[in-house]
């Protein structure tokens, strides 16, 4: 099936990578940087180049310039191992929010016929926060 064929699960159409499919990611040289504004809460900003752990297939995937908006909740679980260095893992679920083809102006969250920005999120949070409350995922994994 090709990236762009609709596909349906639990209801809604969509197009892209089927559910299922997976990557593998590596981000070489990232920089994280984080400020206290809290005793319990940190703000962040994470950047790097992602790159494939293998090659792309040939004709996979999106049109070079393509964009995307993830919305990440993750736990981040670290160890330190000397004065300097923190071992860091984290695991979590990421969301999309919108996307942006290469000759769009805005992002499709900016578009009178899509969901706004503002309403994706919410409705992203308050459906993790109810599988939390139920114990599992909408696939029935434990949360």
């Amino acid at each position: 099936m090709a990236f762009d064929d609709l596909k349906e699960f639990d209801g809604k159409v969509y197009s892209g990578m089927p559910v299922g499919g997976e990557h593998r990611w590596e981000y070489p040289g990232g920089i994280w940087q984080e400020q206290k504004v809290a005793p319990d809460r940190w703000i962040f900003t994470f950047s790097s180049l992602k790159r494939r752990a293998r090659e792309a297939p040939e004709g996979s995937g999106v049109p070079v310039g393509t964009g995307y908006h993830w919305f990440i909740l993750a736990h981040q679980k670290v160890r330190k191992l000397d004065k300097d260095t923190y071992e860091t893992s984290m695991e979590g679920v990421k969301y999309k929010v919108a996307h942006r083809r290469p000759h769009w102006r805005g992002w499709s969250t900016e578009y009178p016929d899509h969901e706004p920005e503002r309403e994706v999120l919410i409705r992203i949070l308050e459906e993790y926060l109810a599988e939390l409350k139920s114990g599992t995922d909408r696939v029935g994994k434990p949360v």
